[in-house]
């Protein structure tokens, strides 16, 4: 079934995906997917190489704190 996930945290948006889930191990390449644009889109935001070693440093968990995680049937 075609799903859409979204991620928000205090009303911004930090994801937002359509993806096809049919069993456990597509939820899991759904949600392994958001994971790793989040953090992709954290690295591009460096403005130096400090900036860049500071958040590879620092945990996508810790921007997720606090997120609410909506799965939408399409």
């Amino acid at each position: 079934m075609k799903v859409k996930l979204s991620i928000q945290r205090r009303g911004s948006s930090l994801f937002e995906g359509t993806y096809d889930v049919t069993d456990s191990d597509s939820f899991g390449r759904a949600c392994a997917d958001a994971w790793e644009q989040i953090r992709t889109r954290r690295l591009d935001k460096a403005t130096s190489v400090g900036a860049l070693i500071d958040i590879m440093h620092q945990n996508v968990l810790d921007e997720l704190q606090g997120a609410e995680i909506t799965l939408s049937k399409i």
